[in-house]
């Protein structure tokens, strides 16, 4: 969950972006609305043939960059310019919508089958996407000819985007999640900020020295709050092999000795150790200040998180470091795609396809070329989004790295020790929301009894997915 307009926000604390409610409208209509052919000419219904460049077809996309900003959108008029080199006939109509996604908004969007012809969506929106028919099945047309790096991409990315073998989105970036670390203070305690904790006893020792320099200092900070406890507590659960949620999707997983290893490490840590500060009830953000005010020394985190904390609070790249996920059996995955509306022409899906390939999928290209990227002011340099596998990834990564605004090596602990990436479970927001309630309780009543806080939100949980 970002402040980030085009990352994690509403994907992970839907709360937090209803202040930046904006109009429906503002997403637009589909001009393929009713089902259009979506385009004229030289058209071809053959879904591997490509895209007739005498075929004329409006495109309307939304996710475009807001005024405010400039470099932003200034790249995005430049791409649709060269995609126009290529394609005179496809004309780009984007539509400025910032957040790119607002749950209420989104929903009502669907409902109401007025997204553009080409539409942003979160990792976990497909169920709902699909259950209100609002997005078309690409399978055939998404191939090696329309999208050159398909066989680098990483299949578990591909795989979310996926129902029943079905293909319906295209991704925009992804993130997985780590440990963020905060430098100065790991030298300050005599750490070592190249080799952050891998295991939860190793956070704890860190946090404890980190907490002894005093001066309201805390070693490790916590979401308890806004669906963020949950949310962290699933990562938490990933990182030591353990589930949320069983395989068939219908019970809570999560009261065993890995839910019950979590709670005891974060009681421990604040009641014992006293590491984590007396101020609790956190939601996004606040670790975030912390942290960039060198009040805090670790949190999970993904990558991002940095981003914001430089852009918004003043910090700097060099401040960071990143981990793997304590654990490191697994971590929880996520990120953003785009798909196309159901009752789209051939033509309008084979030129949807074209874009997105062009502006999001194209190593050195669009969102991915970096030297442009550092011309313009923007960030380089950390490790994410990066969906790549193979030759691809290792090109990606030396020109990120050729090109890169911050020190790449703070993040090598991170990115020499990929872990596997774990989606969200079924109905997240709201099994999230009842583990904020053990994630709430542990953190603020030192006499809370950690198997009963766990049996009871695996009860409630238990409800939740009865009612999918």
């Amino acid at each position: 969950m970002r402040s980030s307009r085009r990352s994690r926000i509403p994907l992970l604390a839907p709360a937090l972006a209803l202040t930046a409610l904006t109009a429906l409208a503002a997403c637009g209509t589909s001009s393929s609305a009713g089902g259009g052919s979506g385009g004229s000419g030289g058209g071809s219904s053959d879904a591997a043939a490509p895209l007739d460049k005498k075929t004329k077809v409006t495109l309307t996309i939304d996710c475009m960059p807001p005024a405010a900003e400039k470099a932003e959108l200034k790249q995005w008029k430049e791409d649709v310019k060269a995609f126009n080199a290529l394609y005179p006939n496809v004309t780009i109509e984007g539509k400025q919508t910032d957040p790119c996604l607002e749950p209420p908004r989104f929903t009502a969007m669907l409902k109401a089958k007025s997204q553009p012809d080409v539409f942003y969506t979160y990792f976990t929106d497909l169920k709902q996407v699909l259950d209100n028919d609002g997005a078309e099945d690409i399978s055939a047309y998404v191939t090696p000819e329309s999208v050159p790096a398909l066989k680098d991409m990483d299949p578990d990315v591909l795989g979310v985007l996926k129902q029943d073998g079905k293909l319906y989105g295209l991704p925009y970036s992804n993130y997985t999640m780590g440990l963020l670390i905060n430098r100065a203070l790991f030298e300050r305690a005599g750490l070592d900020p190249d080799r952050p904790p891998t295991t939860w006893s190793e956070v704890r020792a860190a946090a404890k020295k980190i907490a002894a320099l005093g001066d309201g200092i805390a070693g490790f900070g916590e979401y308890s709050a806004g669906n963020n406890g949950g949310w962290h507590f699933t990562a938490a659960a990933y990182g030591l092999g353990g589930d949320i949620v069983d395989r068939s999707g219908t019970k809570a997983a999560f009261d065993d000795a890995t839910g019950r290893q979590i709670v005891d490490t974060l009681k421990a840590m604040r009641w014992d150790d006293d590491s984590m500060g007396k101020t609790q009830l956190l939601k996004w953000g606040d670790l975030q200040k912390q942290m960039a005010a060198d009040k805090l020394g670790m949190f999970l985190a993904a990558p991002d998180d940095i981003t914001y904390m430089v852009q918004n609070l003043g910090a700097k790249y060099g401040d960071f470091g990143m981990g793997p996920m304590p654990g490191q059996k697994a971590t929880l995955f996520g990120g953003n795609d785009y798909m196309i509306k159901k009752g789209s022409s051939p033509d309008r899906i084979k030129a949807a396809i074209a874009w997105i390939n062009f502006k999001f999928l194209t190593p050195g290209k669009g969102q991915f070329d970096w030297a442009r990227t550092k011309a313009d002011g923007l960030p380089v340099g950390l490790p994410q989004p990066n969906f790549w596998t193979g030759a691809t990834k290792a090109d990606d990564d030396k020109a990120r790295a050729a090109s890169s605004t911050m020190p790449v090596a703070n993040f090598k602990a991170f990115t020499d020790h990929p872990v596997t990436g774990r989606a969200e479970p079924p109905k997240a927001q709201e099994v999230y929301k009842v583990l904020d309630t053990v994630m709430s309780a542990v953190l603020t009543n030192p006499d809370a009894d950690p198997d009963k806080l766990l049996k009871n939100a695996a009860r409630q949980v238990d409800q939740v997915l009865a009612n999918q």
